[in-house]
């Protein structure tokens, strides 16, 4: 299942919450065999495991916050039971403290759920955070790939030295 960078883009305004988180087990509703009232109670399950309340499902996406429309999209993709999540920039359309609860969020339900992300992303700090493993692209080609900590630490190519020397560092001391 896949995760897109715009949550306003990737939710159909007419559909409520109810309609888009379980329109993926309406597709597959031959192999999975769910009645109606089996789909809603999934999706007040999958709603309350990203962090909102059964009390959303007749609200539609013009309703939410930014950070709250990602954590629909993220509960309609896990709506099927995927092992595989692909993250196209999930949290890039998201301000800096919701991006930090979407990625927390993130963390949680790989360890939670077993899941392995294929996360896309330009921001390097976002990839040290959330990868185990690295692919650095450069025109279309893998030019570097790796553990995630070699990656950042020992960088074996001219461009990922770059691109690591172009990260802003960021002061934590108090």
């Amino acid at each position: 299942q896949i995760v897109f960078q715009d949550p306003q883009a990737s939710l159909n305004p007419r559909m409520s919450v109810h309609d888009i988180v379980t329109e993926p087990l309406l597709v597959h509703r031959r192999s999975l065999g769910l009645d109606a009232r089996a789909r809603t109670e999934r999706a007040v399950e999958l709603l309350g495991l990203v962090g909102l309340g059964p009390q959303l499902l007749n609200r539609y996406p013009h309703e939410f916050s930014g950070g709250q429309r990602q954590r629909i999209g993220i509960a309609r993709a896990l709506v099927t039971q995927p092992a595989l999540l692909l993250l196209d920039e999930p949290t890039s359309a998201l301000d800096v403290s919701v991006q930090a609860q979407v990625l927390n969020l993130l963390e949680d339900l790989k360890r939670r759920l077993g899941l392995t992300y294929l996360f896309i992303s330009h921001d390097l700090a976002v990839i040290r955070y959330v990868c185990d493993r690295v692919a650095l692209i450069h025109h279309g080609r893998i030019v570097e790939q790796g553990d995630s900590a070699r990656i950042f630490e020992a960088p074996q190519t001219e461009y990922a030295r770059t691109l690591l020397a172009a990260m802003p560092e960021v002061d934590v001391t108090p």
